[in-house]
Formats: C-alpha cells, sequence, structure tokens
C-alpha cells in the first residue's frame, strides 16, 4: 500500500460515524448489509449516511452491490487488511512479534 492511499483510509476511518459504520460491516461478514440496516443499526440520518459511504468508497474500504432495489454494502477486506499491513510492516523492528507485542492482535474478549 502507498503511504498516500494509506492516509486517505485513515482519514476516512477518523470520524465517528464512519468508523461505525465501518465496524459493523467488518462484523457483518462478507454477505455485508443493506443500506437500510447499517442506517438502523448506527441511527444516522439517510443523507448522513450516504455522505459517510461515499467517504468509505473513495478509500475504497467499501463496496456496493445491487441486489434487485437493495444496496447491500460490504467491508472491503482487501484494503483493510492492506492498511493493516502497511501500520505493521515495520512492526518489532522487522522481527517475529510475540504475543505481548504492542501489534499482536487483540484476541477476542480479551481486555485492554
Amino acid at each position: 500500500m502507498k503511504t498516500v492511499d494509506a492516509l486517505q483510509s485513515l482519514a476516512a476511518l477518523s470520524q465517528e460515524s464512519r468508523l461505525a459504520a465501518f465496524r459493523k460491516l467488518v462484523q457483518a461478514g462478507k454477505q455485508g448489509m443493506s443500506v437500510g440496516d447499517l442506517r438502523d443499526r448506527i441511527d444516522i440520518p439517510p443523507a448522513t449516511l450516504s455522505a459517510h459511504l461515499n467517504v468509505l468508497r473513495a478509500a475504497k474500504l467499501v463496496r456496493d452491490q445491487r441486489e434487485g432495489r437493495v444496496i447491500k454494502v460490504s467491508a472491503n477486506y482487501t484494503q483493510m487488511n492492506a492498511l493493516l499491513a502497511y501500520l505493521t510492516e515495520n512492526c518489532c523492528a522487522g522481527d517475529a512479534c510475540d504475543a505481548g507485542a504492542a501489534c499482536a492482535p487483540r484476541q477476542k474478549g480479551a481486555k485492554s
């Protein structure tokens, strides 16, 4: 990932509603969810969600798929993983990280 792409992704995620939307989409899995369901889950007005999704689309963090009259949105895991790899590529001075390293993924249910 190029630095400019990482900056665009980080900027897209630097707003509370966009981050909440992206996290819901990550949790939804590959099938994603309809824009209406996403709006209901993060409780923001439709026009506001549309604007936020446009920012996430521009950063290539989400994808759309039309299914009849419904637009489904899903997280772009390839882009998300590229961002994570970019952020951690020099973690632990290039050595393999142990479980206690700051860049080691937190286990589900673990307290931070």
